[in-house]
Parts: structure tokens; C-alpha cells; sequence
């Protein structure tokens, strides 16, 4: 976990060109700014969006932040919050073109073709994750199924965290190599 004074530094750092900086300002908060964005916006891809210009905006406003006051990471989250807004609010005066009206009309669900397809690949994957042991397929579908995180996984099994890595690695090999793909 990085501190409040390391990301002051980062910010400082930010504020004169470093690049390094920012990259490491966005390794400690971006998960915490991307979910302010998420909650506001309602939509991943938008959220992702706006994240990358909240980054942009923070690039070149680092040297502002001392002028303000806050907190880092109060600054931090306003700057989201408040730009995950303006998306927000453009978005529902943006007018309504025909085709976006065509599209919110046009039947989305799969064709009968596409249900059969993704129903043969479902049993594909089903039969190869058969034929891993039952813990390593069972942490696979937690991972990437349900979205839980490596330490989520290391603490349901009681091992460690690498131990984890090292599992869900050559899971995916396997089930690579078992898909053909």
C-alpha cells in the first residue's frame, strides 16, 4: 500500500515531468479512481475511459495540487469524481442520433447459430477444465469467473500467494493446450 506522503511525492514528481512518476501514481491508485468512475458512470468501458483521461488531466494539473489543499488522494478522487461527472452529464445531453435509436431497437440476443456455437464451446471448456485436479479448475473459475484475486485465493486454500501464481499459470497452459487454441 502506498502512502499518503508517497503519492504527495509522486504528484511533486509528476508536477516537474516525471514519467516514472505517474506511471507509479497510476500502479497505487488506479483501482481506487477506476471504481469512482465506475459508480458514477455505470458502464466499464466508459469507466475505463474516463480513467485514461483522469490520467491525463492529473499529468498536466500536478502542479496545481499544492494550490488546493487537500489531501492527495482527496485531490485525487475529486479530480475523478468531477470529471467522471462532466462525462456523465455530456453524455445525457448528447443528442440521439437515428442510428444509436436503430441500434436501441435491433434485437442484441444471439442468433441461433451463435447460442449453438458458445453452448459447444462451453462444453469445451467444461471437459478440459475436467481434466485439471479439482482444486486448480476450482480456483480458475474463482479467478475468472467470480473475480477473486490472488489473495482471495491464497486465503480459501491456505497457501501461498505465488503458490497461487504458479496454479492458475499452468492451469491456462493446459487448458490452452486442451482447447487447441
Amino acid at each position: 500500500m502506498t502512502s499518503l506522503a508517497e503519492i504527495e511525492g509522486l504528484i511533486a514528481r509528476m508536477a516537474m515531468g516525471d514519467r516514472k512518476a505517474l506511471s507509479a501514481l497510476y500502479a497505487a491508485t488506479a483501482p481506487k479512481l477506476y471504481g469512482i468512475a465506475l459508480r458514477v458512470l455505470g458502464d466499464r468501458g466508459e469507466a475505463e475511459d474516463a480513467l485514461q483521461e483522469i490520467f491525463v488531466k492529473l499529468w498536466h494539473n500536478a502542479d496545481r495540487y499544492r494550490q488546493n489543499g487537500l489531501s492527495p488522494m482527496t485531490w485525487l478522487i475529486t479530480v475523478a469524481r468531477n470529471h467522471s461527472i462532466d462525462r456523465l452529464r455530456a453524455r445525457r445531453s448528447a443528442p440521439v442520433t437515428q442510428i444509436e435509436a436503430a441500434a436501441d431497437l435491433a434485437d442484441l440476443s444471439p442468433t441461433p447459430e451463435d447460442a449453438a456455437a458458445a453452448a459447444q464451446l462451453r462444453g469445451r471448456i467444461a471437459e478440459c477444465l475436467g481434466t485439471l485436479d479439482p482444486d486448480r479448475a476450482d480456483a480458475v473459475r474463482r479467478a475468472y469467473l467470480h473475480g477473486d484475486t490472488y489473495a482471495d485465493l491464497a486465503r480459501h486454500y491456505g497457501i501461498p500467494l505465488n503458490t497461487v501464481r504458479t496454479w492458475l499459470r499452468r492451469s491456462l497452459i493446459r487448458l490452452r493446450e486442451c482447447l487447441g487454441t
